[in-house]
């Protein structure tokens, strides 16, 4: 092989290594956005509010987790058994809850806002960032 070709290769090599690191930036850093401790109330009119707290985190690859907390009933690390983010939209599902929520994030990453689905009941549920 010639120094040419060498150097060609290596330098094709080296391109596609820098190409598959940036192509997985957006995945992790949509993940970033998403990713923490959220709070909100569910009112469910006659019955009392109860408060909601979601915790997610993303691994090293983008993959989502998380769990829930219903700290009014003294519950908490409920697993997600499902969670996507593509921004701006979040969903994800307990299965041992019977919970999905489907949501949209604020163009300030402080808060998401949809609707919570629980046991065949439909209920808005805005989830703000706490510190």
């Amino acid at each position: 092989m010639t120094a040419f070709r060498k150097s060609t290769f290596a330098i094709s090599g080296l391109l596609v290594l820098i190409g598959l690191q940036f192509a997985s930036f957006p995945v992790r850093a949509a993940a970033q956005s998403v990713t923490g401790d959220w709070e909100g109330t569910l009112n469910p009119g006659a019955q009392p509010k109860k408060r909601i707290v979601v915790h997610i985190a993303a691994a090293q690859d983008g993959t989502l987790s998380g769990t829930i907390d219903y700290p009014d009933d003294e519950s908490s690390g409920v697993m997600m058994t499902a969670i996507t983010y593509k921004k701006p939209v979040l969903h994800f599902e307990s299965t041992p809850s019977l919970v999905v929520f489907d949501g949209t994030m604020s163009d300030e990453n402080s808060q998401i806002s949809g609707t919570w689905t629980q046991g065949g009941k439909s209920l808005d549920l805005a989830l703000k960032r706490t510190p």
